[in-house]
């Protein structure tokens, strides 16, 4: 019988990278997540940024004018 292994998630991926790095800038997390995934556009990493923000799992604050910090908010890791 073979087993069936769910995908894992990019907002899964997003957590497990801020729980092992800390708060990290988004540029940075991009090229970690192109690291594990492959392909994967600035967009689609904004796009799940803003996602687990309006859950209230990140917070994300800009640091300079093209840059942003990107952090676990407290006790909410999943």
């Amino acid at each position: 019988m073979e087993t069936v292994w769910a995908p894992h998630t990019l907002q899964t991926e997003v957590v497990t990278i801020l729980q092992k790095k800390g708060a990290i800038a988004d540029t940075d997390l991009h090229k970690e997540l192109k690291d594990s995934y492959g392909d994967v556009s600035f967009r689609e990493v904004n796009r799940t940024l803003m996602k687990l923000e309006l859950i209230g799992i990140i917070r994300v604050s800009r640091l300079m004018k093209k840059k942003r910090r990107v952090e676990l908010v407290e006790g909410k890791s999943r």
